[in-house]
């Protein structure tokens, strides 16, 4: 009798020891599957932030593309401002002393066609910076858009 206990508590021992061993494998096979889920929540996680990182590196080359053709038509319509109020004021000057109009219509054109051509320049240096240090020109540009809405602020 006292063998027959022994036995049925060996056997009760080798059933925990195999629930041990079932619940230790279901527990390897659920930490490994959650691991696994975990990495794909990570790597698409990771996905999701290059695609938006990388739309938002378009949309940023995009405005400052904008930003480059706005600045080259502002100096290129100054320039011609510059042109056009040269010429009336050589125009003017003309009626009075001829040779200084001359003179001055000469300078005024140099003037126009030197501020033209660094107007050109500058876009042209803006958008070599631009594109060796792209950093440096987001970083210009936030400081430029800061600096516009402090003075539309004031306004």
């Amino acid at each position: 009798m006292e063998n027959q206990g022994a036995r049925s508590q060996f056997a009760g021992g080798t059933q925990f020891k195999e629930n041990s061993r079932n619940s230790n494998e279901g527990a390897r096979a659920g930490i490994s599957d959650s691991i696994a889920r975990g990495k794909d929540a990570v790597g698409a996680a990771a996905k999701d932030a290059m695609n938006s990182a990388g739309s938002d590196l378009q949309s940023l080359q995009a405005d400052l593309n904008g930003l480059k053709e706005t600045v080259t038509k502002f100096m290129s319509e100054a320039a011609d401002q510059a042109a056009k109020s040269a010429r009336e004021v050589s125009t003017h000057v003309a009626s009075r002393v001829s040779d200084v109009a001359g003179d001055l219509a000469d300078r005024g054109s140099a003037m126009a066609s030197t501020a033209t051509e660094q107007a050109k320049t500058f876009a042209s240096e803006v958008e070599s910076m631009a594109r060796r240090n792209p950093m440096g020109a987001i970083a210009g540009a936030v400081l430029v858009g800061i600096m516009i809405g402090l003075l539309g602020r004031r306004s």
